[in-house]
Parts: C-alpha cells; sequence; structure tokens
C-alpha cells in the first residue's frame, strides 16, 4: 500500500463529478436548521433586516453543503446517490474499508439566496503517505467541494479532510 497507483495520483487536482442540485436552495432546509440550532439571527428571519444588511434574504452559510447532498433516491437514478463520491473512490481504489473525517473547512465567497441554483464540483487536493494511527494503518487525503450559483459564481469551499485505514488485523488499537 505505500505507493499510489498511477490513476490515483493522476486525479489530484482535477475537476471531479460535477452536477447540479436537482431543486432550488429553498427557505425551509434553513428555516430547519435554524430552529434545530436555536439560532434566533434576526437576518435570517426578518425580511426588512434581510434588506438592510445583505440586499435581501440570504440562507446561513452552514447550510451550503445542503446544496450538494444528493437524495438517497431520486426517480430514474440507477444506484444510491451519495455525497463526497472522491472519498468512497480512494477508500475502494486503495482498499482501505474504514475512514473518518478528521477536518471540515468553509470557506465562503458571495451569499447564497433562495431561488439559487447551486452547482458544485469535486477535487482531490492531496494524499498522504502511509501513515499509522491508533485507528490502524492508511492515508489521509484532502478534498475540496467548490460550490457555485447558476450565475457561476464562487459561493464557497468547503475542504474536508479523511483518513482511510484498515484496522489492525488482531483488532487492537496501535
Amino acid at each position: 500500500m505505500s505507493e499510489l497507483p498511477a490513476e490515483i495520483t493522476a486525479l489530484v487536482g482535477q475537476n471531479q463529478y460535477p452536477k447540479t442540485a436537482t431543486f432550488p436552495v429553498e427557505l425551509s432546509y434553513s428555516y430547519n436548521t435554524l430552529s434545530a440550532t436555536e439560532n434566533g439571527n434576526p437576518l435570517y428571519w426578518d425580511d426588512q433586516i434581510a434588506d438592510e444588511l445583505t440586499g435581501g434574504m440570504t440562507v446561513p452559510p452552514s447550510t451550503l453543503s445542503l446544496w450538494m447532498r444528493p437524495h438517497r433516491w431520486e426517480p430514474g437514478a440507477t444506484e444510491e446517490q451519495v455525497a463526497l463520491q472522491v472519498h468512497f473512490d480512494l477508500k475502494e481504489k486503495l482498499g482501505l474499508p474504514e475512514a473518518i473525517m478528521s477536518d471540515n473547512t468553509l470557506i465562503l465567497h458571495e451569499p447564497v439566496r433562495p431561488g439559487d441554483v447551486i452547482s458544485h464540483h469535486q477535487v482531490l487536493r492531496s494524499i498522504s503517505d502511509e501513515k499509522t494511527t491508533k485507528l490502524g494503518t492508511g492515508r489521509f487525503w484532502v478534498i475540496d467541494i467548490e460550490y457555485h450559483n447558476q450565475n457561476r459564481e464562487l459561493v464557497g469551499i468547503e475542504s474536508y479532510t479523511g483518513f482511510g485505514y484498515k484496522r489492525p488485523a488482531d483488532g487492537s488499537a496501535s
């Protein structure tokens, strides 16, 4: 497992899995998130305040990834829909059955507004050399998701660091 296959290294820096959301940004998703987090920020609840501060309603920045997460099933889909497909590809191609996400960063650009249609693609940024942690032996990888609105404006970049690994044969922690 110490050498990376050329097919994997060739993917670093490449845009993969471009998709456009199958539904526009909706306030109902935002309200569910705001309610669950008890977020009473009037920017998201009061049209007048939103107009004054941002030129109209926006959705909370923390909801950006909602617009890239497919429904598990959709009419016409031939297989289960998953988010972050590059992550699952790496697990399979590198023979790493277990994985965790160890970091997630969100960089915001343009605000997302109700009615926007968000598209995104995934970019594999890096893959580490083989590492052994308490979980097992594997590799860290960084995957960015770049989000754009219907006007092709960059609205955000979400970066995930994952660790794909194999547990020790005896099941013990290292």
